[in-house]
């Protein structure tokens, strides 16, 4: 990413990570599709253990995002080895922060579950569930380190195909372990969890099999597996934003579904058919942001802060724009974009009126997405948090509280005696909260990113991690990996 046109490597870096994206989302339907099948108490219990699980994964995610920016700067500076070194430690401390969660998620497993709400049968599906994704906790973990190391180091090709196989074989083997296909048990929602424990497995299974074999911009070296409590730190302290950012997305997004069930069955349906459809445009704008990082990290290692910038600007704009042609056709045909998800006038009808008025601002929705993916490759992962916390629980939030739940005045123009008149929006005004604080936060962002402070790298001017050892010291004769 540090030379040549960058709208191409750009998108050589994205389109894998798109790909991977949309996989995992597909992962997550089947689960879903194959759990329908055992009874409603299977499926309530999977989706009332998503926000739990979710605030784990965004552990992993903080301290992989700081693995982005660290392995990415090192490459862009030319210091292989020093990336190496990041990859041994972010194993280390998912390990670690993985193995801690796991023991304690499993102790407090039952008042967790009672606190979230599960009642009855419900409890009883959740709870074989939840134990065995408590298990694979350091698996998930694992598995997310080993996608970061491969992506700071530009390869987001192999990055892709770990969670081609690792999608790929759980969507196989659902309905073997859920449904007791052939010889397997039928172990209902637990079987999901099986299905994930094994696929997650054999995904790090294959990780370290790549990452020990080199070749693929970055190395896992057995010597560098000893702790580096400097390099963890820097690990810490660059992740634990992502993290924060994780758990607000997640009960902001809990809060939004309470504020819309308050109006009845049409409009919920309606928002999760379009959140569905905004989630597609989300999972493009995540993936070139993802790509973005790896380009401003690189840029940042080598000393080209202009390139950097150069690389955030055109992903902002490419994204901006291809997200904006997306939008343009579902705002011109809301009730058909609807009406494939659902039949219902009434849900139709609602839907038609959250994509007229949302639809609009989902390409700022990709802006922000794109430049938070910009602050992260630099190392400025509480920048891209506070947006994150900005744009629901400031922007938001409290919005569609006012404009979902309150009569809004407005003046009255065109008489004599000035007056106000008592709008009100109902569920509406949650839609409007929406473009509001996607307007309000893209604003933020883009005089945030102008002022400059992200274009200092966070690498450290000597590796403290071990020197290579040369050839005389190991017999073996020199040898150049091409494959970077």
């Amino acid at each position: 990413m540090t030379t040549g046109a960058i709208p191409p490597k750009l998108l050589e870096l994205a389109w894998p990570l798109v790909l991977g994206n949309l996989l995992q989302t597909f992962y997550n339907l089947a689960d879903m599709f194959w759990v329908g099948r055992v009874s409603a108490e299977a499926v309530a219990a999977v989706s009332l253990m998503f926000p739990l699980s979710w605030m784990f994964v965004s552990t992993a995610m903080g301290i992989t995002a700081a693995t982005i920016a660290l392995v990415s700067q090192h490459v862009g500076a030319g210091n292989d080895r020093a990336a190496d070194t990041v990859v041994a430690q972010t194993i280390l401390l998912t390990l670690a922060v993985s193995s801690v969660l796991a023991a304690i998620g499993l102790y407090f497993r039952r008042p967790l579950l009672t606190l979230i709400g599960a009642r009855g049968d419900v409890y009883v599906e959740a709870m074989a569930y939840i134990e065995i994704i408590f298990l694979a906790l350091p698996f998930t973990f694992l598995f997310f380190a080993f996608r970061a190391s491969l992506q700071g180091a530009g390869d987001t090709k192999t990055a892709m195909w770990l969670m081609v196989l690792s999608a790929g074989l759980n969507v196989v083997i659902d309905p073997f372990f859920i449904l007791g296909w052939g010889p397997f048990p039928e172990l209902g929602t637990q079987g999901a969890a099986v299905a994930t424990f094994i696929s997650r497995g054999v995904a790090v299974a294959a990780g370290i099999y790549v990452l020990l074999r080199g070749g693929f911009g970055v190395r896992l070296r057995i010597a560098d597996l000893q702790p580096d409590l400097g390099i963890q730190r820097q690990l810490l302290s660059i992740g634990y934003p992502a993290t924060v950012d994780g758990w607000a997305r997640s009960f902001a997004s809990v809060a939004m579904a309470g504020f819309v069930a308050r109006f009845g069955a049409a409009p919920t349906a309606a928002y999760g058919i379009g959140v569905r459809l905004m989630s597609v445009t989300w999972t493009v704008a995540a993936a070139v942001g993802q790509a973005t990082a790896t380009g401003v990290g690189q840029n940042l290692g080598a000393e080209i802060p202009d390139r950097a910038e150069s690389v955030a600007r055109v992903a902002t704009a490419g994204t901006m724009a291809t997200i904006l042609l997306a939008a343009a056709v579902v705002f011109a045909f809301p009730a058909q974009s609807i009406a494939i998800f659902s039949g219902d006038p009434a849900v139709i009808a609602e839907g038609v009126l959250f994509l007229r008025i949302t639809a609009p601002v989902w390409a700022l929705f990709a802006g922000i997405m794109v430049l938070q993916g910009a602050f992260r490759g630099a190392g400025n992962t509480r920048e891209a948090m506070v947006l994150s916390f900005l744009s629901r629980w400031i922007f938001r939030i409290p919005v569609a509280l006012v404009l979902a739940f309150t009569a809004v005045t407005v003046p009255v123009v065109g008489v004599t005696i000035p007056t106000v008149a008592a709008i009100d929006l109902g569920v509406a005004g949650i839609w409007w909260a929406f473009v509001i604080g996607a307007t309000l936060t893209f604003t933020l962002a883009v005089a945030w990113f102008r002022l400059g402070t992200w274009r200092e790298d966070v690498i450290e001017d000597e590796p403290s991690g071990p020197e290579p050892p040369t050839s005389a010291e190991t017999g073996e004769s020199e040898s150049v990996d091409v494959d970077d």
